[in-house]
């Protein structure tokens, strides 16, 4: 057992000597027994930055008070008071307050969504627990643990390398964009703590190599915690969505100034009204055109959009990902494990003694058994063994380890870690990893990699009794025959290889010294077979016209093979290599790139990636990238969307990416783009919405400006208020959740130009739903004053005798708003399809927000109370029951005019969606 630490231990220096160090931290290289690690955890607490953020809640509140809609209320509320109309002015300042306190909780609930999201995906690191490797939550760290340090790991505290080298990024810290060299034999103690060359730091990542290292700092005693300057805050991220909603306010506040600014003196000096009358047409015009609570409903339609994201296996980093996930245009994908299932399994073998499974059928001859220690001493994975079936490590890796076993070789982990002498780990450039081991009182380099890196070093092949010979032209026409008949086969393949050290030689300290004159062992294929749902979700990229690329370091046979199988390539599709892409000249990469074709990229670097990002992006597409390694971490940040693994992924892959996927699937991210389309659908859905009741809230107001005030308003401003704010608010919330419309992904990409509001949508909402409900709504109004004994001119001001009736037809016109706005929820929910085939009752919430706005609208118009505060009365039986036609009419005239549409040729695209064109411009071509 470890004796706890007592208080000078938490104070001891890095620096010393690793013994003394050891020492001090009462742990040893073997790492803490799993109950002492339990006990520090309470003492020193959580490996976590405590965030001292100061108060942002009043900017965000600010920020709902002065965008441009509240500016256009304030406006209203100060013409209010300057008319002398005090109690009006108060409601409105109230409208502002409550509708910006709304706005406010909806804008945190949205932010709470997204940070809740760290949850699917805590930062992870490898320990030793009892002797034995253990991944844990990093925030499980404490001091005395040893870290296991890998390529493409973040440090998630202050260690000090016990053994290894590592090259690290520390621009976080520093702000070094180069990575910087650490080793455990660099023990010289100069400088400052930063400076010291065998120490890693929390919030750095490993870019290369591999050591151990013995945690002596966590939480806020790490570097990263001293540094109060740093703050983890993502601030505010407006999405171009939001931000063309913003321009569209600002627009409509112009216009509402405009026109109330115009119809003030018409109606002042033209039509005669009393300077008072004037002012309160000013004040409804200005009200009647602000569509309250516009931005706060898009930011939570996209908060909505990323919670059904994570549930289905992609968690979005940020709110404005999900509406530029609805415009993706080409995906790039990886192959290994992302269109396959990522189970490798070797089911071939190929040396000169024969080719075989790994079984006991296949005869174990010297070259056999050479092959077999090679493999399992250039290797990282591990074993259960007690469970076959529990591994560590790479999943290519534990494969080649479970063949190995097979074979009879000797899989020990300790034993494979007291031969290794030095390892150059894999060089996605090079498509090589090797190592150098003691074997028998010899020292040997193995190597494995891509056949043909590995075949481009190769001098010499094993014979089947073990002995080396030269490996001459019929030699090497034979092992490329091999390879591209597995590679035909879709499967993945390495060579193995090895090198005798001649006695005296040194120990290679660069890799291209020991990567060399290698004799031939024998060639590896893998099978990963095709995850089953793929095929499925490239056709449906097919249908929505996403072009697919597929960018592996596999073989270019094996790559197409795969590709096949699921949907994407045929045996027509081009391949081109790495070698092939690095000579070819930007020209000719952008007229491939421009064909429309789907390619696959294969032997590719992850430095290829960045190149066809920058060169689609170039050409007006959203691209996806996929990616997992270190040197992906470019490319995903220079995509539109960073597609990140994140069960096979490495920590800094999915620091730079915006959607990590919990499932590595291909599928998933044809799903993240179905629910992109969807949620960018629903906000035009409510806009539509909202700006359909601007037209019979403005029209009453101007029939009583251009008549002189023969006609009274037919709506008061407080009953526009309670239209507003009352029962308009939930159905369009509830219009952000609609289901996805039929035929979502049979139509093209959005061009990335395309505003989120376009002249159709407003011809719709103004023109048609917004006329059909003014109509309908004047009718009423009309109707209840001429039944009342109304003539034009008649006065209606408190205290005439057809004050009561005016009373009755202003609230027959705030009724039939409210039965207008029922048609026009069920009407916007589709853009282009008929309501029958999404199912009337399909949308639940929206049913519950209908029923909240008739039981509102109801108690306004007979609850006392409120009647005294809008000034409403109710209307005739007879009368009433007319309203009960108003939702169908609307809707009924949105949904002929629809049905126009579909059968019209295929220039009558969906409102605000691309016309229409063949998939194969921007999906397969002739693939």
């Amino acid at each position: 057992m470890v004796p706890e630490l007592d208080e000078d231990a938490r104070t001891t220096d890095p620096r010393e000597p690793a013994s003394l160090l050891l020492r001090d931290l009462r742990t040893k290289p073997s790492g803490l027994p799993g109950r002492e690690a339990a006990r520090r955890l309470v003492v020193y607490g959580p490996n976590e930055l405590v965030r001292h953020r100061g108060r942002e809640w009043p900017r965000q509140l600010l920020r709902q008070l002065t965008h441009p809609l509240a500016l256009l209320l304030w406006l209203a509320a100060a013409l209010a008071f300057v008319a002398g109309t005090t109690p009006l002015g108060i409601a409105i300042v109230a409208v502002i307050v409550l509708n910006a306190a709304l706005a406010f909780a909806q804008e945190r609930q949205a932010e709470q969504a997204v940070e809740a999201l760290a949850a699917y995906l805590p930062a992870k690191a490898t320990v030793l627990r009892d002797d034995t490797r253990v991944l844990v939550e990093a925030r499980d760290l404490v001091p005395g643990d040893v870290l296991i340090i890998d390529e493409g790991d973040r440090v998630s505290a202050d260690a000090r390398l016990l053994d290894g080298e590592v090259e690290v990024d520390m621009s976080a810290l520093t702000g070094e964009s180069m990575p910087a060299y650490r080793s455990a034999e660099l023990t010289d103690v100069t400088g400052s703590l930063l400076d010291a060359r065998d120490v890693v730091f929390s919030g750095t990542s490993c870019t290369g190599g591999e050591a151990r290292a013995v945690v002596f700092a966590t939480g806020m005693r790490t570097e990263l915690g001293k540094i109060a300057a740093l703050s983890q805050r993502v601030g505010h991220d407006e999405s171009p969505l939001e931000r063309q909603v913003k321009r569209v306010a600002w627009l409509i506040a112009a216009v509402a100034v405009g026109v109330g600014t115009a119809f003030l003196p018409l109606g002042a000096l033209v039509a005669g009204l009393p300077l008072g009358d004037a002012f309160n047409f000013a004040i409804g015009l200005l009200v009647a055109n602000v569509p309250e609570g516009l931005l706060p409903t898009i930011t939570l339609a996209l908060a909505v959009g990323v919670r059904v994201l994570a549930r289905g296996g992609a968690v979005v980093k940020r709110l404005s990902a999900v509406e530029t996930l609805g415009s993706t245009t080409v995906i790039c994908t990886d192959k290994t494990g992302t269109l396959t299932q990522n189970h490798m399994r070797v089911t071939e073998l190929w040396t000169p003694a024969g080719a075989g499974s790994p079984d006991p059928a296949l005869p174990h001859s010297p070259a056999v058994t050479a092959l077999a220690a090679s493999v399992t001493a250039c290797n990282n994975a591990e074993l259960d063994p007690g469970d076959p079936e529990h591994a560590t490590g790479d999943p290519t890796e534990v494969a080649l380890l479970r063949a190995a076993a097979a074979l009879g070789a000797g899989t020990s982990p300790t034993r494979r870690d007291r031969d290794r002498i030095r390892q150059f780990h894999f060089d996605p450039a090079l498509r090589i990893m090797s190592t150098v081991d003691s074997s028998a009182h010899r020292r040997v380099v193995n190597v494995k990699g891509a056949p043909e890196a590995v075949l481009a070093r190769v001098t010499q092949i094993v014979a089947p009794d073990g002995t080396s010979k030269p490996l001459d032209a019929v030699d090497r026409a034979a092992v490329s025959e091999v390879v591209s008949g597995y590679a035909h086969r879709g499967l993945r393949l390495l060579a193995v290889a090895r090198r005798e050290l001649a006695a005296g030689e040194d120990v290679p300290t660069r890799r291209e010294d020991a990567e060399r004159d290698l004799t031939l062992l024998g060639v590896v294929a893998i099978f990963d077979p095709p995850r089953p749902e793929v095929a499925d979700a490239v056709a449906r990229c097919h249908t929505a016209g996403i072009r697919l690329i597929v960018v592996t370091g596999d073989h270019g046979l094996t790559a197409r093979e795969v590709a096949r199988q699921v949907g994407i390539a045929t045996e027509q599709t081009p391949v081109i290599t790495g070698a092939e892409l690095e000579a070819m000249p930007e020209a000719e990469l952008d007229a491939l790139l421009a064909g429309g074709k789907e390619l696959i990229f294969a032997r590719s670097s992850p430095e290829v990636k960045l190149r066809i990002a920058d060169a689609l992006r170039e050409q007006g597409n959203v691209v996806a990238m996929t990616g997992d390694g270190v040197n992906d971490a470019p490319a995903l940040r220079r995509a539109d969307i960073g597609v990140a693994m994140g069960v096979a992924g490495t920590d800094v892959a999915r620091e730079a990416s915006t959607m990590v996927l919990t499932d590595d699937n291909f599928a998933t991210i044809v799903t993240a783009v179905q629910a992109g389309r969807r949620v960018y659908d629903n906000v035009r859905k409510f806009i539509v919405y909202i700006f359909a009741h601007a037209t019979p809230e403005v029209l009453p107001f101007l029939l009583f400006a251009l008549s002189g005030g023969q006609i009274p308003l037919p709506l008061t401003v407080l009953q526009i208020l309670a239209i507003d704010l009352g029962t308009e608010t939930l159905p369009a919330l509830a219009l952000g959740r609609e289901p996805a419309e039929p035929g979502l992904m049979n139509r093209p990409p959005r061009r990335r130009t395309e505003n989120v509001i376009n002249a159709r949508m407003l011809g719709r909402a103004w023109g048609l739903l917004g006329g059909v409900s003014a109509v309908l709504v004047l009718a009423g109004f009309f109707l209840t004053l001429v039944a009342g004994g109304w003539t034009p001119g008649d006065p209606v001001d408190a205290g005439a005798p057809l004050h009561g009736v005016w009373e009755q037809a202003t609230t027959m016109t705030f009724l039939g708003i409210v039965a207008c706005q029922i048609g026009t929820a069920f009407a916007s929910r589709t853009q282009h399809a008929s309501l029958r085939t999404i199912g009337p009752w399909s949308n639940r919430l929206l049913l519950w927000g209908i029923a909240f706005e008739v039981v509102f609208a109801a108690a306004v118009v007979t609850v006392p109370a409120l009647q005294d505060v809008f000034g409403t009365a109710l209307p005739p039986l007879e009368q009433l029951a007319l309203l009960a036609a108003f939702p169908v009419l609307v809707w009924g005239a949105d949904e002929l005019w629809r049905l126009w549409l579909r059968a019209r040729p295929a220039t009558g695209a969906p409102a605000g969606t691309p016309e229409r064109r063949p998939v194969g411009t921007a999906g397969r071509g002739s693939s």
